[in-house]
């Protein structure tokens, strides 16, 4: 049985991919990333892990190898069982477990099972034809250091201007200076009268505008106006919630059904709950509205019948 390519396979479709009493491959999505150090980008993909605590059995593994190996739900429940019991010997002596492009299992020394990826394989589909890129770095051209050269080989002389002088030349710049303070002098009071003009003008204009603003405000009516009471009666309707012991999850909505008609020939109030949002068919022992009751039932069921029995509760 190629359990180890039939556990590639679901992890592509999958977020968790279940062995039952062994325990489960986890997928998490991963952004894209950008390695600045290197110039490497790297595409969105799915980081895989594992968890020894979660080894309920939900039907998932088991439904797809006996759809792939035409084979029945009972047959290779068994031989995953037996290859189970393998797997944990070959880690009690030391051993290392390799699922090809998943990762290696092995203990440590609590005696817990660590996993290390093997990071060859995206299971993201959507990632899917893409790879991680190198970009080169972009080089620039210093053009400042051109200029600095071009400078150095051609030569710029100044020389000095000769300039005539003449007798009359001072008496000009003290003309010049007495025309700029006259003509700055006549700039400023014209600027001056401009200035109170408009200010005149703005006051009247507000004058006006408060003037009409008071003469109609006398024209509207400030009594209350009085508006009719308005009453609501609200009916507070009670919240309904029910309560299912789920016996078992199953792929096939007709294993979910032979559930369902072995559990009634026990004795109990056997029912379909639906599907989850795993596409997995549900069975209940039974169902109740109390959640106590529930409760109750649920640990006379884990005591006696089945460990992997719990509580689902729909509003």
């Amino acid at each position: 049985m190629r359990t180890e390519q039939y556990i590639e396979e679901l992890l592509y479709r999958y977020n968790c991919v279940v062995i039952p009493e062994f325990g489960a491959f986890l997928t998490q999505k991963k952004s894209a990333e950008l390695d600045e150090a290197t110039n490497t980008f790297t595409p969105p993909t799915k980081i895989v892990s594992f968890n020894q605590q979660v080894n309920s059995n939900d039907g998932l593994l088991i439904t797809y190898i006996a759809t792939a190996e035409k084979s029945t739900f009972e047959e290779v429940l068994e031989a995953l069982t037996k290859e189970v019991e393998h797997w944990k010997r070959m880690l009690k002596l030391g051993q290392r477990i390799k699922f090809a492009s998943v990762g290696e299992l092995f203990l440590n020394e609590d005696q817990k099972i660590q996993f290390i990826p093997a990071n060859q394989v995206n299971y993201l589909t959507t990632s899917f034809g893409l790879s991680t890129v190198v970009a080169s770095p972009v080089t620039r051209e210093v053009l400042k250091e051109e200029v600095v050269a071009l400078e150095e080989e051609v030569p710029f002389i100044i020389t000095p201007e000769k300039r005539k002088t003449t007798t009359f030349r001072p008496y000009l710049k003290y003309a010049a200076i007495a025309l700029l303070a006259i003509s700055t002098g006549l700039t400023g009071l014209r600027y001056y009268n401009t200035t109170v003009a408009i200010q005149e003008i703005a006051q009247q204009d507000a004058q006006e505008q408060i003037s009409r603003t008071i003469q109609e405000a006398t024209f509207f009516d400030t009594t209350p106006l009085e508006l009719p009471s308005l009453s609501l009666d609200i009916i507070a309707k009670p919240a309904t919630q029910e309560h299912y012991v789920i016996a078992g999850a199953f792929r096939v909505q007709k294993n979910a059904n032979r559930k369902i008609e072995v559990l009634k020939k026990q004795g109990y109030n056997a029912l379909y709950v639906g599907v989850n949002k795993y596409g997995l068919h549900q069975v209940a022992y039974a169902s109740f509205s109390d959640a106590n009751e529930g409760l109750k039932f649920l640990q006379k069921i884990k005591s006696g019948v089945s460990s992997d029995a719990w509580l689902l509760s729909v509003k």
